[in-house]
């Protein structure tokens, strides 16, 4: 899909030549949930000066007929049937982020930014619109988990994502009918902690041993069943949401802290110690989503007695990732790993003003000497399952944690 840009030459050149690495961004990595939807551009979606014409769609699909189990009379007429509209709700929402620098910055520096910059804003438009993606693939009634949420255990092999829990979801998704893709398959999609126990389970690494040893070797399994698994360090995680610890972790922070921060202050220090996983935020339970809580791991020269802990985490450098304000849940629990099967589950609705992916806005030059550029983009739309039975999730704990 071309950009679409409506601005001075300089700024559609800028966007020209820098489009290509902003679309290989965006189906990068960071393209997780996103996979299951199927787009449909709205043009009823058509903007007004003073916002959104609803905020709330409809889309219809016919239903199937009903299989013929009597035999025709010969003396009473037929009763034809209705063709009964099945439907799905779609809550648009408006999405958008930008870079600002200064014009010093690319005087003075030889690292290509123009690429980077591009590069960047594709990666956080796609991260930012698949977190609307996996709402709407997680909050589905069609689940199943070996217990409840708050009492998976890592220590419990039947709690784990296993060969035989994936046997189990086809049975039960392929039986509704899911619509799979359009080369017959259908997709799981987990994270690599739960895939740590499906390529440590037995029938898998018999099969491997058997078939193809490169994909132990490679702790790879491109497929299984009738799904392809895809395994994503960027797949949904409900940390500390599942059994307490024995050593229970149940603080606070007692001081804000702030993205790329390598340490933090918590309220109680108890039972923390050095090479510990914890997670940073408001437990999610049911069907609560929080996008900024984290998992971190403490510092391998952790202290054992204080209130200060040493953090590792996903920041660029090591750190924290998103500002945390004080009073933020800091908890070892277990983590609770959904996982999604599904095929053609989703639909994905967009204004046709901004595109399937998003529309870049500028470079512009901003400041009395235009010493200042930014550049950004900005998306309307949004995602809605298309019926219970077309998306199958279950939530699994991983013996990383036992």
């Amino acid at each position: 899909m071309a950009i679409q840009t409506t601005s001075s030459p300089s700024t559609n050149a800028y966007r020209t030549k820098y489009s290509a690495d902003y679309l290989e961004a965006i189906h990068g990595k960071r393209r997780v949930y996103d996979i299951y939807a199927v787009p449909v551009g709205a043009p009823q979606f058509a903007m007004e000066k003073n916002g959104w014409l609803a905020s709330t769609y409809q889309f219809n699909f016919a239903s199937d007929m009903t299989p013929a189990t009597s035999a025709i009379s010969q003396t009473v007429d037929i009763v034809p049937q209705v063709l009964r509209d099945a439907t799905s709700t779609i809550t648009t929402s408006s999405r958008g982020d930008a870079l600002q620098w200064a014009e010093a910055v690319d005087i003075q520096s030889y690292t290509p930014y123009g690429k980077a910059r591009m590069q960047a804003l594709g990666e956080n438009m796609m991260e930012s619109i698949d977190l609307l993606a996996q709402s709407a693939a997680l909050t589905g009634d069609f689940a199943k988990s070996a217990a409840a949420r708050a009492s998976l255990d890592a220590g419990t092999s039947g709690h784990r994502f296993s060969d035989t829990a994936i046997a189990t979801a086809q049975a039960r998704i392929k039986a509704l009918k899911c619509p799979p893709f359009m080369n017959g398959g259908l997709v799981c999609t987990v994270h690599t902690d739960a895939f740590y126990d499906l390529i440590q389970g037995g029938n898998v690494v018999t099969i491997a041993q058997q078939v193809r040893p490169d994909i132990l070797m490679n702790q790879e399994l491109a497929k299984w069943g009738d799904f392809s698994i895809n395994a994503t360090p960027f797949a949904k995680v409900f940390g500390a949401a599942g059994a307490d610890n024995a050593s229970v972790v149940a603080t606070t922070l007692s001081a804000a802290a702030n993205a790329l921060d390598l340490s933090a202050t918590v309220a109680s220090g108890s039972n923390i110690i050095a090479g510990q996983m914890l997670t940073i935020g408001t437990e999610e339970t049911g069907d609560t989503h929080y996008s900024t809580n984290e998992i971190v791991w403490t510092q391998a020269d952790q202290t054992v007695s204080g209130t200060t802990i040493l953090l590792v985490g996903e920041g660029a450098n090591g750190g924290l990732r998103f500002d945390h304000a004080s009073g933020a849940a800091v908890r070892n629990a277990d983590n609770v790993y959904p996982a999604v099967f599904g095929g053609r589950s989703l639909i994905k609705a967009f204004a046709l003003e901004t595109g399937e992916f998003g529309q870049v806005v500028g470079p512009k030059n901003s400041g009395i000497l235009d010493q200042f550029t930014s550049v950004g983009w900005k998306w309307y739309g949004g995602y809605g399952l298309v019926a219970e039975n077309y998306i199958f999730r279950a939530e699994y704990s991983s013996s990383l944690q036992a």
